[in-house]
């Protein structure tokens, strides 16, 4: 446990509540001041990101728009000033490592008078000034414009320097240890999917009996398959259908719901392998796509994705709902045949040979989509029906208990990250005591 300071005073400002009795507190205008410095074209392009902070744009791996024309109408910024940008209202305002140019879009705050650079690193990355700063802002399309000349009357602590250095050293090592926690938690999480990828393409495609008798199944992606196995098309095994068409709508209210449809959201199918209870959403919906229907045992497809690894993401439907539909960028799948055990077929579909038939299959450049052909004209591997339906069970039970040890990692991972930041608030809003 930490320790809390004797003597406290109230700031008279509900983000940071009281401070410690000898912290000063000022208006921000008189610890940092707006500048604007361009024509400096020759100078290193920056990127202001939200969990780097302000760097070389060289080292930013995400998809950036790069800037056309020439660089005079950008921003000089300095090592150890800080910059808004248009998502400071959800991440804060962010501490500058390098000299260079940035979009003009941004602003650049530089500091008045002798500061800690390490503590204000904090203090504008906290959850409580974080809020401060929602306070400020016009929304503008996706980003949110943190008006800087009303920020700056907000109060913000001044600890003693020594004391500003004290608590950047705490905090850089305190959450150097949890980032560490994290990455391992993050590591394991990438294990335990390979290794359930790697268990599901094994078990799908060469079955449970070890030393089984292969052919070559004629397909190159394949490669053999126990000799005893069929290949056959997915369309000869039942029947796709599409996903409906209408309007989403947002109004839950009961006499709302009497005219509307619920269907299952496009981020279930994504984010499934299998669907007991949908997240339902509401459409209103013609009479003519009433046979649209999902039913349990229904194989969901993606049609449309962001990325092309998400390309024909399937994921089985086990609810019970009577009246269920499907999203318009999804398609479903049913089988007809007796012989055919569905639930091996949504594992055989999510194995890597299939993600990997499916990515080829892709076609788009802002979304990927593919053609319902290539999904009826899958060639699907059919072993003798009591296979297929041991395999399913098999991997029922190793599956639902990696995925609980993922899941564990992901609940490690929330529970350290909110630490993090219930740190970060006490530490520099003088609810712990550092020194």
């Amino acid at each position: 446990m930490h320790q809390t300071y004797h003597n406290y005073q109230t700031s008279n400002t509900e983000w940071l509540g009281d401070i410690p009795a000898h912290w000063e507190i000022r208006r921000m205008k008189y610890l940092f001041e707006e500048i604007s410095i361009k024509n400096k074209p020759n100078e290193e392009l920056l990127s202001v990101t939200q969990n780097q902070g302000v760097v070389p744009r060289s080292w930013v791996e995400n998809r950036m728009v790069m800037p056309s024309g020439n660089l005079e109408s950008f921003k000089l910024i300095h090592k150890g000033d800080f910059s808004i940008s248009l998502r400071s209202f959800e991440g804060g305002i962010e501490y500058c490592y390098y000299t260079g140019i940035i979009s003009p879009a941004y602003t650049v705050l530089k500091k008045k008078i002798l500061l800690t650079d390490g503590y204000y690193k904090f203090l504008f990355k906290s959850q409580s000034f974080i809020s401060e700063i929602q306070k400020n802002t016009v929304g503008i399309r996706d980003g949110k414009n943190v008006n800087y000349t009303t920020l700056s009357y907000s109060l913000l602590p001044i600890p003693p320097l020594i004391e500003q250095q004290a608590i950047a050293n705490f905090l850089d090592e305190q959450t150097a240890k949890i980032d560490h926690a994290i990455s391992q938690q993050e590591q394991m999480i990438g294990l335990l999917k390979s290794y359930k990828q790697s268990l599901i393409q094994t078990v799908v495609t060469q079955g449970l009996k070890p030393n089984t008798a292969l052919r070559p199944s004629g397909i190159e992606w394949l490669g053999d398959i126990p000799a005893h196995w069929e290949v056959r098309k997915l369309k000869y095994l039942g029947i796709v259908y599409a996903g409906m068409n209408g309007k989403k709508g947002d109004d839950f209210s009961k006499e709302y719901q009497k005219s509307m449809k619920c269907f299952i959201p496009f981020v279930d199918v994504c984010n499934n392998t299998k669907i007991a209870e949908s997240q339902c959403q509401y459409v209103k919906i013609s009479k003519d796509e009433n046979q649209n229907k999902v039913k349990k045992y229904d194989i969901l497809f993606l049609m449309s994705s962001e990325t092309i690894e998400d390309i024909a993401k399937n994921c089985i439907y086990l609810g019970n709902e009577e009246e269920l539909y499907l999203n318009s960028f999804c398609n479903g799948f049913r089988i007809t045949e007796v012989t055919v055990v569905p639930e091996f077929i949504n594992y055989l579909l999510l194995s890597k040979a299939y993600r990997f038939y499916f990515s080829l299959s892709g076609r788009g450049f802002t979304r990927m989509n593919i053609k319902r052909e290539y999904i009826s004209n899958t060639p699907v591997l059919l072993p003798p029906l009591s296979e297929q339906r041991a395999m399913a069970d098999f991997l029922d039970t190793k599956v639902e208990k990696i995925d609980k040890a993922i899941a564990l990692s992901q609940l490690q991972i929330t529970q350290l990250s909110t630490y993090r930041l219930s740190l970060i608030d006490s530490a520099v809003c003088g609810k712990i005591k550092i020194v």
